[in-house]
């Protein structure tokens, strides 16, 4: 940049946002930031002259020295009103670019140190050519672009010099201030000249762009339109004539399943107001296609149909013991849960939450939880859940919006009073889409989930008789405000003994019915359990136990399926290094 060699001066400073001002050029401002109306003010009283600069960051209200660029316009205050509201509206003329040297804050204002700066206007022939090039690149995008008016190039081309014509085309660039004040900064022609027909050549693209998606648009609207008063008249027709097609029976099946669900009178209404807009619609419209899929969700989930529910202790108990061998005292509490369920007959009471690490069995509790009370059971997972919209589920605007987890359970289950676990709810996280906890409360809280509304139904959903149980590896990871509502089973790792009792009379009998052979054509010693147990897994649960028997009986049920054991099979320590590898633990 070229200085001139003046003793520096100091001046108000005046900071815009979102705005960058040029020499040679008029601009009506209005003021209302404190240190912006002292600037203004402390002008007034001295020559009228004030520093404009511009800010970086639009978002400061109380801007820092460093929000400010350097090179700024110094201008005339020309007129100033006092508005009703305490704002200034300030007309201010652009006279000469200046740098700053250094700013300082007074009496609650900016003022700075600068230097003036002069743009060096030699031509040449190049120049001339991309000049004129420019001229007419600025009236191609004042002619494209429909916020300006063609008086512009006319004003333009009135002007006499070509420092004033190019602060002219750079101010009514629409563009972003940054782009404005890279064009500032520029003080020789020729690299105005390149970074303006750079901006403008972009701008253009930009513009054809947008006409031709207006168009598409405006096609894909007329089509539309036709097509809606093309199926009004096919249905007008129908009508005069008593007949009826597929479509419209659909539409007259799904009026019947609304009568029939036995929703509530909130959910009747707002069923019925996008019925009646469905007939309104060609059936070919994308939101044809929405609306007819709201309504199948909205008469596909369960309102009334209801589970006949047990609440007889002792089958309860058998219940338990045929699914679980130990865990007494987490018995115990289930049953108590379940005694006063069928004494106050609602679920109002605390949340059940199954605490132990993995493979102890707390999932398939809960499973027998739904059996012994002859409920239907869900299990939804909740681990690496970030977004809320997981449960309350999307507002069916989205593109593929559909239900939460919590209404998609419901319309698996089919009824009203299903036992619906919760897995994993110490692995959720939240971030910037939302907290799933937050939406989590809503569903378990007694006093808060008659009302449960999804984004995707948008009507109220009662889950008031629905019994939630929850499970986590991790009691210190539950959110606390979940964690103030459950009441928490502590479930313990198992000792070696309960795993063997677990894996002869549970496990194993089901992996080899699984495999299709019988008791007897496997022959697996309590010496044997207790060495995989020790040897080949240590664990809290039996999962990885679960997973090396399997191994097992695969291997044996390949060797009756080659012929290559005709009765039955029975281990031995060779066979067990064959079959599992060497021991990866030693006592």
């Amino acid at each position: 940049m070229e200085e001139k060699n003046l003793e520096p001066e100091w001046l108000p400073l005046l900071p815009l946002k979102d705005m960058v001002i040029f020499p040679n050029s008029v601009f009506p401002l209005i003021i209302g930031r404190e240190l912006s109306i002292q600037a203004v003010q402390k002008a007034m009283m001295a020559d009228h002259n004030v520093l404009i600069i511009a800010q970086k960051d639009n978002r400061k209200e109380e801007p820092e020295a460093r929000d400010f660029y350097r090179v700024g316009v110094i201008s005339k205050i020309l007129q100033l009103v006092k508005l009703p509201n305490g704002l200034l509206k300030v007309l201010v003329e652009g006279k000469t670019k200046a740098r700053i040297q250094r700013m300082q804050l007074k009496d609650e204002y900016y003022q700075a140190k600068y230097i003036n700066l002069s743009d060096d206007l030699t031509e040449d022939t190049g120049i001339k050519a991309g000049l004129r090039h420019l001229y007419e690149q600025f009236s191609n995008y004042v002619e494209s672009n429909k916020n300006l008016t063609h008086e512009i190039n006319i004003a333009m081309n009135q002007l006499e010099t070509t420092n004033q014509k190019l602060h002219f085309i750079a101010s009514h660039l629409d563009v972003k201030s940054s782009e404005k004040q890279k064009i500032l900064e520029k003080t020789t022609l020729i690299d105005r000249i390149k970074l303006m027909k750079k901006i403008i050549e972009s701008e253009l693209e930009i513009l054809i762009l947008q006409d031709d998606l207006n168009d598409r648009i405006k096609n894909k609207i007329l089509k539309t339109q036709k097509n809606h008063f093309i199926h009004e008249q096919i249905r007008l027709l129908r009508d005069e004539l008593g007949e009826d097609d597929e479509e419209y029976n659909d539409v007259n099946q799904l009026e019947e399943k609304i009568k029939k669900s036995g929703m509530s009178e909130a959910a009747f209404q707002k069923a019925m107001e996008e019925l009646n807009r469905l007939r309104m619609m060609s059936f070919m419209s994308p939101e044809a296609s929405v609306t007819r899929t709201y309504l199948e969700w909205l008469v596909d989930v369960p309102w009334k149909n209801k589970s006949k529910s047990s609440s007889d202790i002792e089958k309860a108990k058998q219940q338990l013991n045929n699914d679980h061998y130990g865990l007494r005292e987490v018995k115990e509490r289930i049953l108590d849960y379940i005694a006063v369920l069928k004494q106050t007959k609602s679920i109002s009471g605390p949340i059940l939450c199954l605490v132990g690490p993995p493979g102890v069995g707390k999932t398939s509790l809960g499973k027998s939880v739904a059996d012994a009370l002859g409920r239907n059971f869900a299990r939804i997972s909740l681990g690496g859940v970030r977004d809320e919209a997981e449960i309350r589920g999307h507002r069916k605007t989205y593109i593929g919006a559909m239900p939460g987890k919590v209404i998609q359970a419901m319309k698996k289950v089919g009824t009203i009073n299903p036992v619906i676990l919760f897995d994993e709810v110490d692995k959720m996280a939240s971030d910037m889409r939302g907290d799933p906890a937050s939406a989590l409360l809503e569903v378990l809280d007694p006093e808060q989930n008659r009302h449960f509304m999804d984004h995707f139904l948008e009507v109220e959903y009662d889950l008031s008789q629905t019994l939630f149980i929850c499970t986590a590896n991790y009691y210190e990871s539950i959110p606390l405000p979940l964690l103030d509502r459950m009441e928490v089973i502590q479930l313990n790792s198992y000792v070696d003994d309960e795993k063997l009792h677990i894996a002869r009379d549970f496990l194993l009998p089901q992996i080899i019915e699984n495999h299709g052979l019988k008791r007897s054509q496997l022959k697996l010693s309590d010496a044997d359990i207790l060495r995989i147990i020790r040897e080949y897994t240590r664990e809290p649960g039996v999962r990885l136990l679960h997973q090396q028997l399997a191994k097992i009986v695969r291997k044996v049920t390949r060797l009756f399926a080659e012929a290559k054991i005709k009765k039955s099979f029975t281990m031995d320590d060779k066979r067990l290094i064959e079959f599992l590898g060497y021991p990866k633990f030693k006592e």
